[in-house]
């Protein structure tokens, strides 16, 4: 959850506020009681996200990348045998086989 910097221009009360993002800024100063509450520009830091598991292709392990190399090897090995077999069986129109 991101926190935000928060001051109070009546009475220059500066607090930090953790906030969902959706969440409306605040205006009442929890110090003064006035609604001159302003929210500052921070530093520039950002939601991280760390870990596996936030995409399907992230952070893939090794055994997973290994399987899906072999997978996709059989694949090809499969379409490039079926082509093979189909070169003795051309037909031409109006010709019996």
């Amino acid at each position: 959850m991101p926190h935000y910097d928060y001051q109070c221009d009546a009475c220059g009360h500066r607090f930090e506020l953790f906030q969902t993002i959706t969440a409306e800024t605040k205006r009442k100063c929890p110090q003064c009681g006035r609604l001159r509450l302003r929210r500052l520009i921070g530093p520039g830091a950002a939601i991280m996200f760390k870990g596996s598991g936030f995409y399907k292709t992230d952070y893939r392990s090794e055994s997973y990348k290994k399987g899906a190399a072999a997978a996709k090897e059989a694949k090809s090995n499969g379409k490039k045998k079926a082509k093979d077999g189909d070169k003795g069986k051309t037909s031409v129109k109006g010709e019996k086989q």
